[in-house]
């Protein structure tokens, strides 16, 4: 993992600026009805990256359909999991643990959720960002 990857995965905000251009390189599209009449929700009670579908008029973000879901790990940390599991020689969830600062049990967790993202999508699924 060089610097700048690095760095780019510790605010949460870019880690969900960058999984949103991967997911939705056209904008942002409901997984209920699949329209792309969505707007940013902002306030103060509010979850972070969370859109309103105008057709349907359901919340949702990101996170809904990918591996991300259900999780109440940050994205930051999901990107830099990924990253740092699809390196040349993988890391082990002990590691993965002590270096994301995240209890034992949700590294284990993290990286099985990931070895099967990636054998459900033989791993041709995230397109590498060289915009940034």
């Amino acid at each position: 993992m060089d610097a700048r990857q690095a760095s780019q995965f510790r605010d949460e905000a870019e880690a969900y600026r960058c999984v949103e251009r991967q997911v939705w390189p056209h904008g942002p599209v409901c997984p209920k009805c699949g329209s792309a009449r969505a707007g940013k929700m902002a306030g103060s009670s509010t979850r972070f990256g969370t859109y309103k579908c105008y057709r349907c008029r359901r919340p949702f973000t990101v996170k809904i359909g990918t591996l991300f879901e259900s999780s109440h790990v940050p994205m930051h940390k999901w990107l830099r999991a990924i990253l740092l599991s699809s390196s040349r020689c993988g890391v082990a969830s002990s590691q993965l643990g002590r270096i994301l600062e995240v209890s034992p049990k949700t590294a284990v967790f993290m990286v099985e959720r990931i070895a099967k993202a990636v054998d459900s999508t033989g791993g041709t699924e995230w397109k590498e960002d060289n915009d940034t």
